[in-house]
Order: C-alpha cells, then structure tokens, then sequence
C-alpha cells in the first residue's frame, strides 16, 4: 500500500498535521497511491485552503462596501457628512471607484511574491502567515469606522493595505495545483478558487445584513477578525506542505520564459479581471446608475447591496462549472464562448442603463458575472494542460528526462497559475477606474463597458487564433 513519508514528528496520513509538516512521497498521477491515500490528504488540504482563501476575498473588498456605508454618515448635530469625500455624486465618483480600485492592484501586485512563497517556504507554512497578514486591513479599516472624519489620504491607504486579501489567492491555487491527478486538476483548482471567490459575496452580504440587525458598522467591521485567526490556526493544524512543490527562483521564473504564460495571463485579464473589477465596483455602480429607485433600497438604509452581491455569487458558482465542462471538452472552447456571451451581455448593460431598467440592468450583470466565472474555471485548467502537451513533446524527443520534465511542467504551470492570477488582477483595477472616470466624464458607465466590449473581442480573437485554429500548436487544449 501506498503511504505518505513525511519529516519529523511523523504522522499517519489523513490524520491532523503538527509543526513542520512536509510530505516527501507525493504521486497524484499514481492510481494506488491516489486511492489509498492522496485523495484523503488531497481533500482536507482543499477544504482548509478554501476557508483561508475565502477570508481572503471577502478582506480584499471591504471597501467595495465601506465607500457606500461610510458615505451615509452623518453628524447628528449638524447633519453633514462625515466623509463627504464618500457622498455618491458624480463630482466624487472618482475619489470613490479609487478606493474599490487600489486593493486590487495591490492585490495583483502582491499575487507574485504569493507565488514565490510556496516555493520558498511551503503551502501549509505561507497558508498561515498570509492569514495572519489579514489583520492589518481589517484592523485599519476598524480604526476608520471608530474615528470618522479621517483624512482622504489615510482611507487610501487602508484601502491599500487589503491588497494583501488578493495576494492569498496565487498562492493557493499554486499550493493546490501540486495536490491534484492532471486528470481533476481543472475540477480542484475551480472548486478551490470558486470557495475563495465566494468570498466577495459573503462580505457584500453579510456587512449590510449585519447592519440591517441593528448591529453597528464597527461590528460589522470587526467580526472578521475572529474569522482570520481561526482560518491561520486551520492552516497551522490542518494543512501539508508538499516537497514536490519546493522550488528555486530561477525555475519559479522559467515560466515567465513561456510565450504560453504570457498569452494566458492576457486572457485572463479579460476573465478574471473582469470578475474582481466588476465585483468591487457593483455597489458603487448601482447607487451611482440608479440614485432614485428605491426598490432594491436596503430597507431604508440607502445601500442597494443585496442585489450586488449576487453579482460576485453567480459567478464564483459559475467557476467550478467552466472548469468542470472545460475538463470535458476543452478550455479553449469555453474560454472562447464566454468572451462572446460577455462582449453580448456588455451591451445589454449598456442599454438597461441608459433606459434606466433596473431588472435588465441586474439580469444582464449576473449573466456577465456567471461567464467570467465559468472563463475563469476554463482559463485555468488550460494552463496545466498547455505545460503538459509541452512536456509530452519534449519527452518525445527525450524520453530518458521523462521525469524531470514532467516535474518542470508542474511547476511552470504552477508557477504560471501565480502569474496569470497577479497580471489577470490588473483588470481589477484598471475596470473600476474606467467606470468612475467614465461617470464623472459622462455621468454614465456607457464609455466604459464599450471598452471592456472591445477588450472581449480581442480576447476573443486570441483565443480563436492560438488554441482553436486549426494547425496551432495548442490547438484545442
């Protein structure tokens, strides 16, 4: 039988790791050894990657939430606004889609150290200390709701600071890339980011709901806290770290060498990209496109947040689904189908906004949500497939290497996961910019969703001519 071999103290696999734990023996592809006993190990690594990760999403738009929220504040004496940098009129849209925008460039930008540091020091190992990173955005954005009237400036760089929730997730998706078969890897690693991703809706809906209890926004901010200590603690007893996946510098960045990895991490600025931005800026969106109705109002609050956090939960459903099917037919396929239904339902956007129908509006969104979800599944499971048919080609004509190719494959790829992630980001930020500029230029998002129209098409395009032409090296992958 199959057994895991792992560094001191020694513990029989499938039972709760101690310090220090690192598994030496790991072969997902071998069927016995993943029947008897990878499958187990791979499981609850999942689960509690899935819990961290989900902190870390919901951390890393907390502000998509506190811009409205603080913009409502008044002084009970005077009646002025405590922010009033935060008050939703089209001369502060700008200031407003800033705070929504600068977690997720931070959040992109932290994505490529993240990578690096399973590498350097383990999944298990970087899985705790990036949740305990958590505490510092959601301890400053405390200290922002418990002394109101704070400079433009020092939200700024609370919102700065919630960056760290984005870096969690190249990470994670790296770590667990290692743990699955190539034959489930697409279905793991949709399921894993589909938990993680979940995360946006959870603080979109949890904050206000907590609100609507009568409970004040300083509990609803610090709740959190308790949750990322125990996500910490989780990873410290419950998680692995894995030999197979340490690697040195030099061969993390020999993926960057890969015309494959930056082709990829292109396409997903148009998946990815356009989840996260969207997601951060779908509160704002709503209260800036629809100030008058009043149907969605949040019980009287003025936040129109329980439709918009169906907005991120349709489409982190949505991702392990477009994984799943990708798995079946093939990524390249559904990655080009869904830039088409997103180029489609932009337009629709454009036009429930300007006829000012809210439900078109929504329905629209959703649909737009849920295919960049299912893009960000199918992207994803063409990473590994892509670093596999490069293997096997090089394998072809070296089979003597067969193994240390087939060990360079994983961890380009894992590696490449990492930086498709940290460059996809990007679009996290550069989309909310665009929507607040175009507001305060036009007073309306009709500008901007333009754009991310043509950016579908030319995802679109690229998609078609390097992995589903016929004759392309990766044609169909």
């Amino acid at each position: 039988m199959s057994t895991v071999i792992e560094t001191a103290p020694p513990v029989a696999a499938g039972q709760a790791p101690g310090k220090g734990r690192w598994i030496e023996d790991w072969r997902p592809e071998d069927a016995d050894f993943w029947a008897t006993t990878g499958k187990k190990v791979a499981k609850r690594n999942l689960i509690f990657s899935i819990f961290s990760e989900h902190l870390a999403f919901s951390v890393w738009v907390i502000w998509s939430i506190l811009v409205v929220s603080l913009g409502t504040l008044t002084d009970p004496a005077t009646g002025a606004a405590l922010y009033p940098d935060l008050v939703a009129n089209q001369a502060n849209a700008t200031k407003i889609f800033w705070l929504v925008a600068l977690p997720n460039l931070i959040g992109a930008i932290m994505r490529f150290p993240y990578t690096l540091a399973v590498g350097r020091f383990g999944g298990r190992n970087w899985t705790v200390i990036s949740a305990l990173l958590l505490l510092i955005p959601v301890g400053l954005a405390l200290y922002v709701v418990l002394n109101p009237g704070v400079s433009y400036g020092f939200l700024l760089f609370a919102a700065i600071t919630a960056g760290f929730g984005g870096g969690n997730f190249a990470s994670s998706m790296s770590n667990i890339s290692y743990f699955y078969p190539e034959r489930t890897k697409g279905t793991a690693l949709g399921i894993n980011a589909a938990g993680g991703n979940i995360g946006l809706s959870s603080m979109q809906l949890f904050m206000p709901l907590m609100l609507f209890m009568g409970l004040s926004l300083t509990f609803a901010t610090a709740f959190w806290l308790p949750l990322v200590l125990a996500s910490a603690l989780c990873a410290f007893f419950f998680m692995n770290n894995l030999h197979v996946s340490k690697a040195t510098l030099a061969q993390q960045f020999a993926a960057a060498k890969r015309p494959h990895a930056w082709v990829m991490s292109f396409l997903y600025i148009g998946t990815f990209g356009s989840f996260l931005g969207l997601a951060a800026s779908f509160p704002a969106t709503l209260k800036f496109v629809f100030p008058d109705d009043q149907k969605f109002d949040f019980l009287g609050t003025g936040l129109l947040l329980p439709i918009a956090f169906l907005g991120p939960l349709v489409g982190s459903l949505a991702r392990p689904f477009g994984g799943w099917i990708a798995d079946r037919v093939g990524g390249a396929i559904v990655t080009a189908v869904v830039f088409t239904l997103m180029a489609v339902c932009s337009f629709g956007a454009i036009a429930a906004a300007s006829a000012k129908n809210l439900g078109m509006f929504i329905t629209s969104m959703l649909v737009l949500f849920a295919m960049s979800g299912a893009g960000n599944g199918s992207t994803y499971r063409m990473i590994p497939a892509i670093f596999k048919r490069q293997a096997d080609a090089e394998i072809a004509r070296n089979p003597a290497a067969e193994e240390q190719l087939l060990g360079q494959s994983r961890r380009e790829g894992a590696a490449t996961l990492g930086m498709a992630g940290a460059i996809g980001a990007v679009g996290g930020f550069i989309l909310p910019k665009v929507i607040g500029d175009s507001i305060k230029a036009t007073n309306g998002i009709g500008t901007a969703f333009s754009w991310f129209i043509a950016m579908y098409v030319v995802c679109l395009i690229v998609t078609l001519t390097v992995y589903i032409r016929k004759g392309a090296t990766m044609s169909r992958v």
